[in-house]
């Protein structure tokens, strides 16, 4: 029996991932928590043998929690279940010890197979960020992306602002006050050498982050 713990800070969320896995044959849900500080603390009781890690939480988000639970137990593997499936997010999250990135729209029976396969110390990558992190590798790819430069907490902002977000608005949705957004927006920028997001969202569409057709605000 496989024991599975879930980490996302949506109700809903975790909701339907325990409906679609408990029909899954020699799967069991042994937890569940909502940031990456509970994950942390939860593995050590618990003993899952694979956790399902969102990105975007509060407090502790899941890189760090990946990063800190791979250093302390080798032994429970980790797959990235997010809405993230763009450069750099898969390389940054598998280098800190994830077996696994699947995005959240991959199918019931691509999420079971994940779980087996990472179960057993293999790796599992979806074949939508598969693809897009060998794209990258290839002459003229993004390897070499201004974004890599980004922790994933400023990625976080930096999606959000070329997405349109307003400071209020991405404070409300990463849990951070106005004063700490604006802090993360004023390093994303100054790490980028650009002054505004538009320029940011420019950059996006260069280098593969963002399709111009998700946006109507670019000036």
């Amino acid at each position: 029996m496989i024991k599975v713990m879930l980490v996302d800070d949506h109700d809903i969320v975790r909701t339907g991932l325990k409906l679609v896995i408990e029909k899954m044959s020699g799967v069991k849900i042994v937890g569940e928590c909502k940031d990456g500080l509970a994950a942390i603390e939860a593995v050590k009781t618990l003993k899952p043998d694979v956790v399902l890690m969102d990105v975007n939480m509060p407090r502790v988000n899941g890189l760090e929690a990946t990063r800190r639970i791979a250093q302390s137990d080798p032994y429970v593997r980790i797959i990235i279940l997010t809405i993230h499936a763009e450069n750099p997010y898969p390389k940054k999250l598998l280098d800190a010890g994830a077996l696994g990135y699947l995005t959240k729209g991959c199918a019931a029976t691509e999420l079971e197979s994940a779980i087996n396969k990472v179960a057993k110390g293999q790796r599992y990558v979806g074949a939508d960020i598969a693809q897009q992190m060998a794209l990258a590798m290839l002459p003229g790819g993004h390897k070499d992306s201004p974004f890599d430069a980004l922790t994933v907490r400023e990625l976080d902002v930096a999606m959000l602002l070329v997405r349109g977000k307003k400071a209020k608005e991405i404070a409300a949705v990463l849990e951070l006050t106005d004063k700490t957004v604006a802090t993360y927006k004023y390093r994303v920028l100054e790490k980028m050498d650009l002054r505004n997001e538009v320029e940011l969202t420019h950059m996006a569409i260069r280098h593969g982050i963002l399709d111009a057709k998700e946006i109507g605000h670019i000036g």
